[in-house]
């Protein structure tokens, strides 16, 4: 297992999906049979889900950077604490465009099997970020 490739695989994922939203990129890198443990109740599953969060991210969000603040890896599993930020220029999950800039924190684990997404979980603040946009 060449962990290097896989937190190379990771950043590309960061940089292609998530900043740039190529769901043509996304739909590469991430397993058929992905499980996203982040999914919430009631949202798709799968790769769906990743679908369903990137879309819904770049609907409410301008100028997306992602940054790595701190990366290991060890056999199939790769670890990223990470910033997400940008400006909210549309609707963000119900909440209307505030042009305000909105960043938050997460720390993923992502499993890796032939050379794609297999398995996700996250922690995030971004609840807390969606709150202080309520309170704008």
């Amino acid at each position: 297992m060449n962990v290097e490739k896989n937190k190379a695989l990771i950043s590309h994922f960061d940089t292609v999906c998530i900043e740039q939203n190529n769901t043509v990129a996304m739909d590469e890198l991430v397993s058929d049979q992905v499980i996203n443990h982040a999914a919430e109740p009631g949202t798709p599953n799968g790769k769906d889900s990743f679908h369903h969060f990137l879309h819904a991210l770049h609907t409410g969000l301008s100028n997306i950077k992602v940054t790595k603040l701190r990366q290991i890896a060890e056999n199939d599993l790769v670890v990223t604490h990470k910033l997400i930020s940008g400006t909210h220029s549309g609707n963000l999950f119900g909440i209307a465009a505030t042009g305000e800039p909105i960043t938050f924190e997460a720390i993923e684990i992502i499993r890796i099997e032939d050379g794609k997404y297999a398995e996700h979980w996250v922690q995030s603040d971004f609840g807390m970020a969606l709150g202080k946009l309520k309170g704008h």
